[in-house]
């Protein structure tokens, strides 16, 4: 398991569909060795706190695994290392390996996984393709957040030295199947809220589904993101 590339960006203006915005998803790969802190990498900004970034979403990796079939599903469109928004483009963590609280050195770093990536339109606006989201969505090709346990410096070339799991836990494969299909199995869903580490909106959206199963009220703090 490996990183193979680190990949930073400031926000920059963004046009599609009539509207100007700022988005942080412009990312390129960088050489020598970075600061990875709490809330981001050095040399790296979010352009929307509420959704991207921040302690729970400190660094975002990326399968490099992927990129063949994005190739292949985007002929003609340049997808070097950081094509797709992510800090980390790794090898050797997939979706359907890595799971919710599990535990990396990486350099002198030491992450945890959180969750997984849920596109918006800002990805659509990149590859300027409406069709983008759906796609991302269905291919299950999600990637993952990691939040910081310890801070440190990480490079390309640097490996993931597994730390450990929690008990009770899902996959990220098995969580953004869960988020994104509406008609996720009750069982599951009431799986879902039992891992510690999942992040309270997530719990919320879960909770709700579930209440809407058994007709029961839901007890909700807010609404999730």
């Amino acid at each position: 398991m490996k990183l193979l590339s680190v990949n930073v960006g400031l926000p920059r203006l963004l046009a599609s569909n009539g509207f100007t915005f700022k988005t942080g998803i412009f990312k390129t790969p960088v050489s020598g060795r970075v600061m990875l802190r709490t809330t981001n990498l050095d040399g790296d900004r979010q352009a929307d706190l509420s959704v991207h970034g921040g302690p729970n979403k400190a660094a975002y990796g990326y399968p490099s695994e992927h990129y063949e079939y994005w190739r292949g599903e985007l002929p003609g469109q340049p997808l070097d290392w950081g094509a797709f928004g992510e800090n980390f483009t790794t090898q050797g963590l997939l979706e359907t390996q890595v799971s919710i609280g599990d535990r990396y050195r990486v350099g002198s770093a030491v992450v945890m996984v959180r969750t997984p990536r849920l596109p918006c339109f800002k990805l659509a606006a990149k590859f300027q393709r409406d069709d983008i989201i759906e796609r991302f969505v269905r291919s299950g090709r999600s990637g993952f957040y990691f939040s910081v346990i310890e801070e440190g410096e990480v490079g390309a070339g640097d490996d993931f030295e597994f730390l450990g799991r929690e008990a009770s836990t899902l996959t990220i494969a098995e969580m953004f199947r869960l988020y994104s299909s509406p008609s996720a199995d009750l069982e599951s869903l009431q799986q879902a809220v039992q891992v510690k580490l999942l992040p309270e909106s997530w719990r919320e959206r879960f909770q709700a589904r579930i209440a809407a199963r058994t007709n029961r009220t839901p007890n909700l703090k807010g609404t999730p993101r």
